[in-house]
């Protein structure tokens, strides 16, 4: 698909778990571009109140990303609605923090499913819609998929899974002859939404706030970047990026510094208990 006739007149983009925080704030932002965007969670209410909010002619639909015919229908109703589609953002997540043997198997099991599994899921519904008219898949992952994650170990076995399924499928679109069809994965440090507000008594998470906090915003921006000058991986912020490489490149020094940033996560957690969150 030529990318001028696309930017001329928009078809369908869909959102998964965007009922709130970082998802709902890019199903915004894909209305604002004059996408026709189905607003989706795993929660029926909070899709509708989202997508009545965000208007521009949003739908809503529920959900749940494990299931590969529920996205599949989402799929198609966007098609049918909008005549192609786009954008797809596999947005959904999951979090529950602790050592792997901490955690219940019905716990680890949701974690692996949906991060992953409903990624694979919104990637191939995707890339079935777009053979013919191109389009581009943005997988919101996170810097726990480029390095070792004390405390989310089964989280960052997740979001490996998902930048490696995202990263291979892209080398067969292209081993394949598929050009106008990009995936760009978005690995934010912590983002302040909902996932992490219940987190700040929760030491095993203490290196999601190692770092800068960053506004759900800062995410949206690198994703409306990417969208028009696509790229395979983006770190937000990036020189958290290169920090999370370098660990993983030299896994020796990442343990001997994990004391430190865990240290430096568990200060900015007890000052946001002190202090208040940020707006």
């Amino acid at each position: 698909m030529a990318r001028a006739a696309m930017s001329e007149v928009r078809g369908g983009a869909v959102v998964t778990g965007a009922g709130r925080g970082l998802g709902r704030q890019i199903a915004e932002l894909l209305a604002a571009r004059g996408h026709h965007v189905l607003v989706t969670d795993v929660d029926a209410a909070s899709a509708q109140a989202a997508a009545d909010e965000i208007g521009r002619g949003a739908t809503a639909m529920a959900v749940d990303v494990r299931d590969a015919t529920q996205v599949e229908a989402a799929r198609d109703a966007v098609v049918e609605a909008a005549g192609r589609l786009d954008v797809w953002v596999n947005n959904a997540g999951v979090l529950f923090t602790g050592p792997a043997w901490e955690q219940s198997p019905e716990q680890r099991n949701l974690i692996l499913e949906v991060n992953a599994g409903g990624t694979i899921n919104g990637t191939v519904a995707a890339i079935e819609a777009m053979r013919t008219t191109g389009g581009h898949i943005v997988n919101i992952v996170s810097l726990a998929g480029l390095t070792a994650v004390p405390g989310e170990a089964v989280y960052a076995a997740s979001k490996h899974a998902a930048i490696g399924f995202s990263l291979s499928t892209l080398q067969d679109l292209r081993l394949a002859g598929v050009e106008d069809i990009d995936i760009s994965c978005i690995c934010p440090d912590g983002i302040w939404t909902p996932m992490l507000h219940d987190k700040l008594d929760d030491l095993a998470s203490a290196l999601s706030f190692s770092g800068k906090l960053l506004q759900p915003g800062e995410v949206v921006a690198a994703v409306a970047k990417v969208l028009d000058k696509p790229r395979p991986v983006t770190a937000v912020p990036g020189w958290r990026g290169l920090v999370a490489r370098l660990g993983d490149a030299l896994p020796g020094l990442g343990l001997a510094a994990v004391p430190l940033v865990v240290a430096q996560g568990r200060r900015t957690q007890r000052r946001l208990l002190r202090d208040g969150i940020p707006s």
